[in-house]
């Protein structure tokens, strides 16, 4: 009896504090029990263990996503492999819901284990976390990329459109191959100062290489070792260990060729503007460490590697539209010849009076968006949509296809149509709202991306006849996180003898 008194004696006076902290720990606990017990958003039942490894792959699923899992699930897709758990929006409201408006929760990327950790894109702009090191990097972009910087390269951009419309002139079977050629030029010119002379050369076949390894693994899940990561201790020589090794070699050799180029030109006085030039101009010397430098390659780097190739495959669904819509082309065509004339090529400046014209550009980025799913974000904590349960470090996917595919009352979304935006009483918004991203990673290129888009197809307008050849087009693309186009064939018919002898004319005084 008195033992149990004592032990009650002894219960009773614990310190207040001590009562709290178990009333905390109860509470936690019941939150955790009702968060854990809150519904998922809605997807299709997966397999035991694997989960929804079969609609995860296969091949285009932004278009499943979008389409049919969208009519029978909703708007918001949840998915899970292992242990992994994705969501996909398949609206630009859901998609600003999320990463605009909760930025804070959801401007990170998640970690991708073979193209990230053992291939070092991890350092790369793209894909480092949310957090001091990438507020570094972005304000290095901003000083090339912003919209008043964008400007001192128009220049350039009219330079290289006039340069693809006389290689196409000349070599019309070769038109993808220059088109490529062009879009990596620009981005080179602005990022590296180097001349077309150069990249033609040397850094071409690299970006190239660079990209064909970038869409197989830039995506979330791409590989085994992305879902169990304890694979990444495997021995070197297991294939993929191999294949992540030479990744790592060739981003490495990426971003540091082109970056040691410059900064030669530079200590010598002669190179010409770009980003790197600014940037060195911008520090003293004694500032330049390692650190700074090595963020300074990579940024560029990452420049270099996505600016490209996203306007490539752009240009390369405006010319297979035209082939295909003669009646649009023909209609952009009278607006060009009406506005700008016919002695002279379209510039930046002649936008506001080509509002047809830009909206085949606006029409080209919704029809066939080049990064179909975007970018993954990750969950950086526990939250809830919708009365939905999203779990810490869940993926996050923009189906940006499904988005351009939105259902409009006037306008077919499968159809090529640019008067969907000049018409106020039934508006489609600019995919320029979403085709770049959202929230603080959106893409950095933006105004870059536009301008050169807008010249460069107007040019092509300008100058030539798209035609479709006599077995025709059937629209193709690539199911990859950059999704191209496929080869196609189109036929350039010049539109009138004196426009080439304008065109060298405009290319020989450039």
């Amino acid at each position: 009896m008195l033992t149990s008194q004592v032990s009650i004696a002894k219960l009773t006076t614990l310190p207040t504090s001590y009562y709290a902290l178990l009333a905390t720990v109860a509470l936690l606990a019941l939150l955790f029990a009702r968060r854990t017990q809150q519904p998922t958003p809605p997807g299709p039942r997966g397999l035991p263990i694997i989960g929804n490894v079969a609609e995860l792959s296969g091949g285009f699923e932004w278009i499943r996503f979008g389409t049919t899992l969208r009519k029978q699930f909703g708007d918001v897709l949840g998915f899970k492999v292992l242990n992994n758990r994705i969501l996909v929006l398949n609206t630009a409201k859901a998609a600003k819901e999320f990463m605009d408006k909760r930025a804070s929760k959801y401007s990170s990327r998640p970690v991708l284990t073979v193209i990230g950790e053992l291939m070092g894109l991890d350092q790369a702009m793209p894909l480092i976390p949310y957090g001091a090191e990438w507020r570094a990097c972005r304000k290095l972009e901003h000083v090339a990329l912003n919209q008043s910087a964008v400007k001192q390269y128009r220049p350039v951009i009219e330079h290289h459109a006039a340069q693809l419309a006389l290689d196409i002139l000349q070599e019309p079977d070769k038109f993808l191959t220059h088109t490529r050629l062009c879009t990596t030029r620009i981005i080179l010119a602005v990022t590296y100062g180097l001349s077309a002379r150069v990249t033609a050369t040397e850094y071409i076949s690299l970006a190239e290489e660079v990209m064909r390894i970038v869409t197989i693994y830039l995506r979330p899940f791409a590989h085994l070792c992305d879902v169990m990561p304890v694979l990444k201790h495997l021995p070197s020589w297991i294939p993929f260990r191999r294949e992540a090794e030479y990744g790592r070699r060739l981003f490495e050799s990426f971003v540091s060729t082109p970056y040691e180029r410059t900064k030669q030109a530079f200590a010598k006085g002669d190179a010409e503007p770009s980003l790197i030039r600014d940037i060195l101009a911008s520090m003293p010397q004694d500032s330049l460490t390692p650190e700074v430098e090595h963020r300074v390659k990579w940024t560029a780097g990452s420049m270099f590697a996505a600016g490209g190739e996203s306007t490539f495959g752009t240009i390369g669904v405006f010319m297979m539209a035209m082939a295909l819509h003669p009646d649009k082309q023909a209609r952009a065509q009278e607006e060009v010849d009406s506005a700008v004339g016919t002695d002279r090529l379209p510039t930046m400046d002649d936008k506001a009076r080509l509002p047809y014209v830009y909206a085949v550009v606006q029409e080209a980025m919704r029809w066939h968006p080049m990064l179909p799913l975007s970018l993954p974000r990750r969950a950086e904590v526990d939250d809830e949509y919708d009365g939905y349960y999203i779990a810490k470090d869940t993926t996050v996917c923009a189906n940006l296809w499904a988005m351009g595919m939105e259902p409009n009352a006037k306008y077919p979304p499968e159809q090529f149509i640019p008067e969907r935006f000049l018409d106020a009483e039934h508006p489609t918004p600019n995919p320029n709202t979403w085709a770049f991203g959202f929230g603080r990673r959106i893409c950095p290129g933006k105004a870059l991306a536009e301008e050169s888009l807008f010249v460069l197809m107007s040019t092509l307008l300008a100058m030539f006849k798209i035609c479709a050849p006599p077995e025709g087009i059937k629209p193709e693309f690539e199911s990859r996180v950059v999704s191209l186009p496929k080869p196609f064939k189109c036929i350039f018919r010049l539109r009138s003898p004196e426009k080439a002898d304008m065109l060298r004319a405009v290319v020989a005084t450039q």
